[in-house]
């Protein structure tokens, strides 16, 4: 798909609706308690920072040319009040709203999690990691600032703009309308700033994602990079992708700072037609000179919060645009889950496909009309060409997929009908990729068994072999294992997990190309894990070596999405059919 790639931009499903500001408020609203909090205190400073100017015109206007010290003295300790007052109710806002904002970072975080935990593996192969990761960090750390900072900000300059205009015509009303004139033109300017901000935004978003996408995938794929000796070529890609998130960012910061430029100028045009309007005032006696002291001073408080919203208006189109991907992954459908009415249920490990039909995509089918059935206890073999369906086989009994058509049926109850944390829960699932995360190779072995006892531990290495290696190494069970497990061979991370697996206890047992990677040495060892794996489960396998299908009850041939052929390995080779063919130009290719 197109997405699936760092260098193409993504290309929203749906348009912005401002409906998500309101989705996005509700997470502000379970620390409605903070937010007042910090709320009241952040009031409560800007009305007590207006004070000032007034002690001012009083000391001016009165106290002055009254050579009143004592009254001079009592203005500076009310002056050094204010000061403290203001100060203290800033940092209780500020602490209110960092409790608030952590809050709604973690809820947000939590249910982007949850639901990226339930998304279907198509959800992941059709986009680069590093465009999810940037939403789940980058993009809710905006938005909670935006819901708290920014939301708190922008009604306290709203309620100080009120507060100073009161404070500004109580001293002289013609002076303050010489001031507010330039209000109407500073709206006009946002107004029509905001679409290209917005866009801005989006083409910056895109090229952000683009750059950390490609990031994490040169991390990730470090030891291809050095193989093949593609630094230099890949360090060509980095600088334009690089240039690509420069240029936008650029363009979308000069957009950003035209509306504090437009307001600065409006804001120091007005300020000296107050000038003009107070010597005038003043050359009639109509004025006090403390008084124009006074409005100067509530003229420059006048503009700071005219640019903090401003700027907020401004933010709300990058906002729209963090929102505009964050509840687009939120949104994404669900295929694969508990359907209403499913059940938990107690697997014996009875398999029956009926019928099934399977297609990746609409039109394809992947597999076609395949029946069969497996008895508790037996293992079954899957075989033939690449791409033939028997990881699909697989990955169906799992209902990692759902069918086009067709039914799959465990121990007589229909897939559907059990509820995916029971179905999965009683299976054990063995890749030939083994992931192993950072951590000890103990806490690796739990992983699906977190309550398992060290002593339950122990005996699952042992049962597949893995205990003599790891007892071997520097810490034994303790030892660190670093991210996706490369500081061990390719055989000690199978080992590893065939015993998180059997540690499970697993009720159906699938290997899908478990012991392909490995040498013939570090085989012997997995195929007795194997055997310890596959007693009394039922166990379906997806593997080539003959050493591993050979004394399986049952082999299916697969091919074209049908199963060709089926039987026991000497059943099938005595027939003469695709899998003796399969296993002769084996022998010859070795």
């Amino acid at each position: 798909m197109a997405r699936n790639k760092y260098d193409i931009d993504e290309v929203l499903e749906a348009d912005f609706d401002s409906k998500q500001f309101g989705r996005a408020l509700k997470y502000a609203r379970k620390y409605w308690k903070y937010l007042l909090a910090a709320f009241g205190s952040s009031v409560a400073s800007a009305v007590i920072a207006l004070i000032p100017p007034l002690l001012i015109k009083q000391v001016t206007d009165e106290l002055i040319p009254a050579g009143d010290v004592g009254g001079m003295l009592k203005i500076a300790l009310i002056y050094i009040m204010v000061l403290l007052f203001t100060t203290l109710f800033t940092a209780i806002g500020s602490y209110m709203t960092n409790i608030a904002g952590q809050s709604i970072v973690t809820d947000m975080r939590r249910d982007l999690f949850v639901h990226l935990q339930k998304l279907p593996f198509q959800y992941y192969d059709s986009r680069p990691h590093g465009k999810i990761l940037v939403r789940v960090i980058n993009y809710v750390s905006s938005v909670s600032d935006f819901l708290t900072t920014g939301l708190i900000t922008f009604i306290v300059d709203f309620f100080t703009i009120i507060l100073i205009c009161i404070f500004m015509i109580s001293l002289d009303w013609k002076l303050a309308i010489a001031c507010m004139g330039g209000v109407p033109l500073i709206a006009l300017v946002v107004i029509i700033l905001k679409p290209m901000q917005h866009k801005a935004k989006r083409q910056y978003n895109n090229k952000s994602s683009n750059y950390h996408a490609y990031l994490n995938e040169s991390i990730v794929g470090m030891r291809i990079t050095q193989i093949f000796a593609r630094e230099e070529y890949n360090q060509n890609i980095f600088d334009r992708l690089a240039t690509d998130n420069k240029k936008t960012w650029m363009k979308r910061v000069k957009l950003q700072f035209l509306v504090p430029v437009f307001i600065d100028n409006i804001s120091v045009i007005f300020t000296c037609v107050l000038y003009l309007v107070a010597a005038y005032l003043l050359s009639q006696g109509d004025i006090l000179i403390g008084t124009i002291l006074a409005m100067t001073r509530y003229t420059s408080r006048f503009w700071t919060p005219i640019v903090d919203i401003g700027n907020f208006y401004s933010e709300i189109a990058e906002i729209g645009a963090y929102l505009e991907r964050i509840f687009e992954t939120m949104n994404e459908k669900v295929d694969i889950e508990s359907l209403p009415g499913s059940e938990p249920k107690e697997i014996e490990g009875a398999i029956e496909f009926k019928n099934c039909v399977f297609e990746y995509e609409e039109g394809i089918p992947v597999l076609n009309d395949v029946s069969f059935k497996v008895k508790p206890g037996e293992t079954i073999a899957l075989v033939g060409p690449t791409g033939a369906g028997k990881s699909t086989i697989v990955n169906l009994v799992s209902r990692f997929y759902d069918l086009a058509e067709g039914e799959i049926f465990i121990d007589g109850t229909e897939i559907r009908d059990i509820t995916l944390p029971s179905l999965r829960s009683q299976m054990g699932i063995m890749l030939q990729d083994v992931f192993l995360f950072s951590g000890t190779i103990r806490d690796n072995i739990k992983y699906g068994s977190p309550d398992a006892t060290d002593e339950e531990i122990e005996e699952a290495a042992k049962a597949v072999q893995a205990h003599d290696f790891i007892m071997n190494m520097p810490d034994g069970y303790d030892t660190q294992v670093s991210e996706r497990g490369q500081s061990l061979s390719a055989g000690q991370r199978q080992l590893v997990s065939f015993a998180r697996t059997l540690l499970r206890k697993p009720k159906i047992l699938i290997l899908d190309e478990a012991t392909s990677t490995v040498d013939t040495q570090t085989e012997q060892l997995l195929q007795q894990g194997i055997k310890t794996l596959m007693n009394g489960r039922t166990s379906l396998i997806i593997a080539h070596r003959l050493s591993t299908i050979r004394d399986c009850n049952r082999i299916m041939y697969i091919e074209n999405g049908r199963i060709a052929e089926q039987g026991t390995h000497e059943e099938l080779m005595a027939a003469k059919g695709k899998y003796y063919m399969q296993k002769i130009k084996e022998k010859e290719n070795v």
